[in-house]
């Protein structure tokens, strides 16, 4: 579902990466941990993410192994930092189907950026398996690199400083309704993304 856009409406685009170029689910990490699924995934990621740990995570402000530490005590699992961290990278899954030809088709037209909340193990996963469905963007944000993550203001603030483009130019594609709600609040046309015909649409009507 989009908003409201126009040809030549923009000057940039602006992706989130999970489940907008490359699909993730939770409960791939949890089944690799062995933790028992019977409880809902997300409700288990609830939980993890209520832990301040995670959110200084995502910021670089905590190690991969504080991290890791935390989710042995949080979860009760007896594994080692190596175990955690396959089984962490085992959350993702692939390319978001037919997203690659959309990143190549908007490429071709207008710069790519991409702002992401991750984690230093992720970004070093994701960076290795994933080089050339990254290779449009010419700039990845990523939030345990910037300090900054999604919904806050600054760092819609920031990324748009460092894109050199007004707001009002930028689209963003965004999974969450939080974190389009937040770019719109700071001027950013944004785009909610369910699918990659959500991406495939906008561009479309972007004349792109």
């Amino acid at each position: 579902m989009t908003s409201t856009l126009t040809s030549g409406a923009a000057d940039a685009l602006l992706f989130d990466l999970g489940r907008v170029v490359i699909d993730f689910d939770l409960a791939r990490t949890l089944k690799a941990w062995a933790v028992e699924l019977g409880s809902d995934p997300s409700a288990m990621m609830a939980m993890l993410a209520r832990n301040d740990t995670f959110h200084r995570y995502e910021t670089g402000h905590v190690t991969d192994a504080e991290f890791f530490a935390a989710v042995r005590e949080a979860l009760r699992l007896d594994l080692s930092d190596d175990q955690l961290r396959e089984g962490w990278n085992a959350i993702f899954i692939g390319e978001m189907p037919g997203i690659a030809a959309q990143l190549a088709r908007a490429a071709k037209h207008l710069p790519l950026y991409a702002l992401s909340n991750t984690n230093d193990a992720h970004v070093a996963h994701f960076l290795e398996h994933y080089a050339e469905l990254l290779t449009p963007f010419r700039e990845l944000f990523l939030s345990s690199r910037i300090g900054m993550r999604k919904p806050n203001a600054e760092v819609y603030d920031f990324v748009v400083a460092a894109i050199g483009v007004k707001p009002e130019r930028i689209v963003f594609f965004d999974d969450l309704a939080e974190n389009i709600a937040a770019a719109r609040e700071r001027g950013l046309r944004a785009v909610h993304v369910r699918s990659s015909a959500d991406v495939a649409l906008a561009l479309d009507q972007l004349g792109l």
